[in-house]
């Protein structure tokens, strides 16, 4: 009996520092999706002479901010956003997806945005924009606080994983919902 009780008090005392730690956080993110530079391609207008239709191209700009030129993948991505604005990131296999250097990590460097709003103006809350160099398997990870500093309620949280030297944006994390 009062290894029952001991056994009880021991996993009380392991569950409350995770609701704790949950708390202590104005957003989380677990996974990752990769950038695609287009999101859409219409064909509307026709040239006469060969009848070939002309694409009208949508880049896939996410809340201002501009994709890059190329495809690119992440396989993880977890993220926690505290209410101080501090940030950690874990990143692993953030790498080209198309084009002669496919399945590299063309020499990047990343920082992290949040931005909370859904509608414009949007205020972009950043890591240092020197960011993290990319290793070369595409791992990489962020522990900042992020600037300006971050709102008390974040109601459309949107994290993007962007290139330090143009400032486009690689990879979105996938808002987590879980309380641990």
């Amino acid at each position: 009996m009062a290894l029952r009780s001991l056994m009880r008090m021991l996993s009380l005392t392991t569950v409350v520092p995770l609701s704790a730690v949950a708390a202590d956080s104005l957003v989380s993110f677990k996974g990752g999706i990769g950038v695609h530079p287009v999101s859409n391609v219409s064909g509307s207008a026709t040239n006469p002479p060969t009848n070939s239709i002309f694409p009208e191209v949508t880049r896939n700009i996410v809340r201002g901010v501009n994709p890059p030129g190329q495809l690119w993948v992440i396989d993880k991505l977890s993220a926690r956003v505290g209410f101080d604005g501090r940030i950690r990131v874990d990143g692993r296999g953030l790498l080209l997806a198309g084009g002669n250097n496919i399945g590299q990590n063309a020499g990047a460097s990343v920082f992290a945005t949040l931005i909370c709003e859904a509608a414009a103006p949007f205020v972009q809350h950043s890591s240092t924009l020197a960011g993290v160099a990319l290793a070369p398997n595409g791992d990489f990870r962020i522990d900042d606080v992020l600037t300006p500093p971050v709102p008390a309620v974040c109601d459309s949280p949107v994290l993007l994983i962007r290139n330090a030297n143009g400032q486009t944006w690689f990879a979105a994390g996938i808002r987590s919902f879980d309380t641990d």
